[in-house]
């Protein structure tokens, strides 16, 4: 099997484990949905305030509901002994753990892209923002898996492993959370948002490029 088709195997095969499993599918969606529509209750229903949040609301949301379904990506291969056959594999494990990244995105990132704009409307987020919206969740949602990705695979092989992960990949994840906020806000309010987006992409293929690395490596180690 060539590399490439064995790439779009790996992806195959998570998309169809996960949409057996469908539970796990939902669980960040609804856990994404329930703490959105949660903040009015808790800070008042003032149409102002909630707009003035709303950005912030969005992105932690977000950010916690990836972190919820980080453990099952490499979960459940390290069980049934599946990461042990991608060891012995002929092809480079980096780029299978890169192809098991993007499955994992297909089945959390990109049903948050898909919510968020009616939470947004919801909270009252001004229309020329939601375009922004958009464009961080597509930059920054695939960040949060990548960079995932390295701490599940160095806790994958502990017992309770949780609360070292969220240690492990929270203080990475707050630059993703400040710029990606801050662009949404200040869209909001008329003004430019080039340098956010630019540090955003340059984010994004950063970790695109090294983030699989340490995670394959990581895994090795594990496994071991």
């Amino acid at each position: 099997m060539s590399l490439i088709a064995a790439f779009f195997a790996v992806i195959r095969r998570d998309l169809t484990l996960a949409f057996r499993r469908r539970a796990e599918i939902a669980n960040p969606i609804f856990f994404f949905i329930l703490v959105v529509t949660l903040f009015p209750l808790g800070v008042g229903a003032n149409p102002k305030l909630l707009q003035a949040i709303a950005p912030g609301i969005i992105w932690v949301s977000a950010l916690l509901a990836v972190m919820l379904s980080l453990d099952s990506l490499f979960r459940s291969d390290f069980d049934d002994g599946s990461l042990e056959q991608m060891l012995l594999s002929s092809h480079p494990l980096t780029v299978l753990v890169f192809a098991k990244i993007i499955a994992h995105w297909l089945v959390t990132g990109l049903p948050l892209l898909i919510v968020a704009p009616l939470l947004a409307v919801f909270l009252g987020l001004p229309e020329q923002a939601l375009g922004t919206l958009l464009i961080t969740l597509v930059l920054a949602t695939p960040v949060l898996s990548l960079i995932g990705s390295i701490g599940v695979s160095l806790t994958i092989g502990l017992r309770g492993g949780g609360m070292i992960l969220s240690l492990l990949v929270l203080p990475l994840y707050v630059p993703v959370l400040i710029f990606a906020s801050n662009a949404v806000e200040m869209a909001g309010n008329g003004l430019a948002v080039d340098a956010q987006i630019n540090i955003l992409i340059a984010i994004f293929f950063t970790s695109v490029v090294l983030a699989p690395l340490p995670a394959a490596a990581a895994i090795k180690m594990s496994v071991d």
